[in-house]
């Protein structure tokens, strides 16, 4: 939930928690990143939490709105206009879960589903101009398309989002890696899960929190009640896990490596 200006516009400005438990969730994350969490007593914001870690807004965490919504983490990415993007949307191949509308005087939401079934969201911020930090530790560090059918999906954000799509082959029998880039940028990243990937497991986007050490931070989740999906492993940007936490969602933690100067 970050202002928006040019340099985060189509960039994720903010990731929240839905989920059964929000209160065995806050205590969860809180011991797992050291996140300071404070719930808004106002009714109208349906028991949500802001996690802080170093003074800044980090991620938010709230009870589910619908028996039937699924606990997961959602991404939300930056403009300022949200209703114009649901119209692309719409034109572009995807589907208008929730239209835009009004969070108290904090900004503009809506939640759609690309043409692969994956939820993702936009945020236009109006009273709320809080910071979203990216990569710093304990904070959002990257975002994962994880779907059978990127190359469907691919084309719907280069129309919404202005995201162009730039394919690294990953090496014998490994599905190639796919990064999602504005000028050159790398905004997300996407990942094909293949034809033996279980048919129950459906489209979504992955969100990864930095750490400095991901084994380190992968024992302190399991500790606290997570289960782990995919063990701490290197890839070539540096070190990753994937877990769920005890409601059921999935998150990943992540350590890349430092940049070439």
């Amino acid at each position: 939930m970050a202002e928006t200006k040019t340099a985060i516009a189509n960039k994720p400005a903010w990731v929240d928690l839905s989920t059964t438990d929000a209160a065995g969730a806050r205590d969860f994350y809180a011991k797992v990143f050291g996140w300071k969490i404070e719930v808004n007593p106002d009714p109208q914001y349906g028991g949500y939490g802001m996690a802080e870690v170093g003074g800044k807004t980090v991620a938010g965490i709230g009870p589910k709105m619908a028996p039937e919504a699924p606990t997961a983490w959602s991404l939300y990415i930056a403009t300022d206009d949200a209703d114009a993007v649901a119209k692309k949307v719409q034109e572009s191949g995807g589907k208008v879960v929730a239209p835009p509308f009004d969070v108290g005087s904090q900004g503009r939401m809506a939640t759609f589903q690309d043409p692969i079934g994956a939820f993702i969201s936009v945020w236009q911020p109006k009273g709320f101009a809080g910071d979203f930090p990216v990569g710093q530790a304990n904070t959002f560090g990257w975002a994962e398309l994880d779907a059978q059918g990127i190359d469907k999906a691919a084309p719907f954000y280069q129309k919404v989002f202005g995201w162009s799509p730039k394919k690294t082959e990953m090496g014998e029998g490994a599905q190639p890696y796919t990064e999602f880039q504005i000028a050159g940028d790398s905004i997300a990243g996407g990942m094909e899960l293949g034809p033996n990937a279980p048919a129950q497991i459906p489209n979504f986007w992955l969100v990864y929190f930095a750490v400095e050490d991901v084994d380190k931070s992968t024992n302190k989740a399991t500790a606290a009640g997570a289960k782990e999906m995919m063990a701490p492993q290197d890839f070539p940007g540096g070190r990753f896990s994937v877990l769920t936490d005890p409601q059921g969602a999935v998150f990943g933690l992540l350590k890349t490596n430092p940049r070439p100067q």
